[in-house]
């Protein structure tokens, strides 16, 4: 398949537009050379049909026999220099041997055929390169930027990051950001999957390459190009189409062997048929046909064609998936691990309950909690801000913040050194509170707590609770009828919190109160016992979790960059099903692989038998070639429409709760796909 240009500046976008229309472009060179070759071996053939022993036939024949085997020693030339010679090198071969015999027509149209099915697979190519193009072309080339010139029209290029561009109904989103001005419904479905518009007001984070519906909004830039969320995805889809597994490389070792074998056993057929005086001048042809029926061009492409039709499949879910050899990893799947926070739970926290410590007030307490927390990211700090502002208490001013990884912040004020985070973590800086925090601990007994010390005094907890995700019962039983044998619930969070959830679902097992070591210590201990094991999380904490798993996944729009950098697969939504149907897509993969492995060998075996035994002539062989191209790509593309019943019930769901028709929308990731 043809490279794209990989680069990470606005310019990129150029130049893989230009690589897909230079693909465009030599397809239909390619085929112009075809039909130049095809019209003279057309004229040789209609010739013979006037005069069979004419020699003047034989011309225009051997002018096209040449014309379209230059191609084919092309690409068999790539295929030495690299030490693998495999199908381009065997139908070369076979077309040059009947060259040499004069069988300039049989050459001509042998070659013709040969090549049309090359073609076959250039059009794959140019397809996935045309779903790369199209997903380049969600996201507009300028940007209405507003500065204090007004408004303005400017190439996406001059873009930065802290601007503030404007987007109008109707239009796609030029780059990611933060609604700061106006609101509107967002379609987020190139994006997630999602059939239903988001409602997105000012605060609200919003991505490229969606489609604002209704009104009229200004974003502040965060991400341009492709650090943006549809660039990052274009850039997954890229890497994936040209990765190899181990089992494509092993393919391919297959096919360097397969060609030595394949010459060996024509040339036996040549040498025995030759001795045979009643046949020996059917020697040579027998040879030939032998070379074109078992090229392993079908092999060959077995594994890449099924992995680009289950990438369609999984990107129409919102799935994305960055290796080909993640997917693989999936089907072997035993053990799952999951997060709890932001992962099986929403990660919207509420306040439930003020616990503060004997003689402190609730309003002093939630102000330190929220003096400590105003720059942290976590969800829980969100939460006790919200919290905060509603009860009209404002934030002070700090001079220092830090936040330590699995246990809390430290925030330097005015009325001394705040500590914001896990009880273990306070009792740890200071022991004589201990037994105040153990008081506390009771009260908020089944929540999530944030404890608060202030200049060495221990104020209280801070008690908060979130809802479990709607699918989350549902996902862990699929898993299981999918044969995950043990499903665990790994969490930095209190046990009395994660026992409420671990019931909820039907776990089989909890870790709580772990900090990401000890989280990476459980996992080590699981992946050397043999297990294969799935990790879903969405925090910072989950980042080396899900980077050392044999699969990742990471709720990719609402979780960290971090867990979505480091995970093998990115979720664009938060619905948990997609996991049972990553490992459903994962199963299905691996038989559709396996079914083109056997059914090209199958095919190749038998037309072997049929070829060196005269019962098939040189102008079926390449029938028998291309019909093994036909059965691969035919049961490869199966897999572009898995998981559309999924969709529908998806819509159907909707539609019932929403009141409200719901339209399938066309994703151009996955359309493209399907379409090559």
């Amino acid at each position: 398949m043809s490279e794209l240009t990989v680069a990470g500046a606005p310019e990129k976008d150029l130049r893989l537009r230009d690589a897909s229309a230079h693909g465009a472009e030599r397809l239909e060179r390619r085929l112009t050379v075809a039909m130049a070759g095809g019209v003279l071996l057309a004229v040789s053939w209609i010739a013979r049909m006037f005069d069979a022993h004419s020699q003047i036939a034989q011309i225009p024949a051997a002018l096209g026999a040449v014309i379209l085997v230059i191609p084919l020693l092309s690409g068999s030339w790539k295929e030495i220099t690299r030490g693998r010679p495999s199908s381009d090198s065997l139908a070369s071969l076979a077309v040059l041997a009947a060259i040499a015999t004069a069988n300039y027509l049989a050459a001509g149209f042998l070659a013709l055929f040969l090549w049309t099915a090359n073609l076959v697979l250039s059009r794959t190519a140019w397809g996935a390169q045309r779903a790369i193009r199209d997903l380049i072309d969600l996201t507009p080339d300028t940007a209405r930027l507003i500065d204090e010139e007004g408004e303005r029209q400017v190439p996406l290029s001059k873009i930065r990051v802290g601007q503030t561009v404007r987007v109008r109904p109707g239009e796609n989103l030029p780059v990611d950001g933060r609604i700061v001005a106006g609101s509107s419904d967002i379609n987020q479905a190139s994006l997630t999957g999602e059939a239903v518009p988001i409602e997105a007001a000012e605060g609200r984070d919003v991505y490229a390459g969606t489609t604002n519906l209704t009104g009229q909004i200004d974003i502040e830039v965060t991400a341009i190009a492709g650090d943006t969320t549809i660039g990052k995805v274009e850039k997954l889809i890229r890497e994936a189409e040209s990765a190899k597994t181990e089992r494509q490389e092993l393919i391919e070792q297959l096919g360097s062997y397969y060609v030595p074998v394949v010459l060996m056993v024509a040339g036996l057929v040549w040498f025995f048929t030759a001795k045979n005086d009643a046949i020996k001048g059917e020697a040579a042809i027998r040879a030939i046909t032998v070379l074109v029926v078992t090229c392993p061009g079908a092999l060959l492409i077995s594994h890449p064609t099924a992995m680009v039709a289950a990438f369609a499949a999984a990107a129409r879910l919102g799935i994305m998936i960055k290796k080909t050899g993640t997917l693989e990893a999936a089907a072997s799947i035993d053990t799952v691990v999951l997060d709890k926070t932001g992962t099986l739970t929403t990660g919207k926290f509420a306040v439930s309950r003020l616990a503060p410590a004997e003689g402190v007030e609730g309003a002093a307490l939630l102000k330190a909690a929220a003096d400590g927390e105003q720059h942290s990211n976590h969800p829980l700090a969100r939460s006790i801000l919200e919290t905060a502002e509603q009860a009209r208490i404002r934030p002070g001013q700090v001079q220092g913040f830090q936040e330590i990884r699995g246990r809390g912040v430290i925030a330097q004020s005015d009325n001394g050194e705040i500590h914001v985070g896990r009880a273990d973590w306070i009792v740890e800086l200071n022991p004589l509170v201990q037994t105040a925090v153990a008081e506390v601990e009771q009260k908020i007994e089944g929540m999530s707590g944030v404890h608060v010390m202030q200049g060495g005094h221990y104020l209280g907890a801070v008690g908060l609770e979130d809802k479990l995700r709607r699918n989350a019962p549902e996902m862990v039983k699929q898993m299981r009828d999918l044969g995950v044998r043990r499903v665990s619930i790994f969490t930095g969070d209190r046990l009395a919190v994660a026992k409420r959830v671990g019931q909820a679902v039907g776990v089989d097992s909890i870790e709580a109160e772990c900090l990401p070591e000890e989280k990476q210590q459980e996992l080590q201990y699981l992946l050397q016992r043999g297990h294969r094991v799935l990790v879903v999380g969405d925090g910072i904490n989950d980042g080396p979790i899900l980077a050392a798993a044999d699969v990742g996944v990471a709720m990719g729009l609402s979780g960290s960059d971090i867990a979505t950098n480091t995970a093998g697969v990115a979720l664009m939504n938060d619905d948990l099903r997609n996991v049972p149907f990553l490992l459903l897509l994962a199963h299905k993969t691996r038989n559709v692989i396996a079914q083109n492995i056997g059914a090209s060998l199958l095919l190749a075996i038998v037309g072997l038998a049929l070829a060196a035994t005269g019962n098939i002539n040189i102008w079926a062989a390449p029938l028998i070639y291309a019909f093994g191209y036909v059965i691969v790509i035919a049961n490869s593309m199966r897999l572009v429409r898995f998981g559309e019943e999924f969709t529908q019930q998806e819509m159907g769901r909707l539609r019932v709760e929403t009141g409200r028709p719901v339209k399938p929308v066309r994703h151009a990731s996955a359309g493209g796909l399907a379409g090559a």
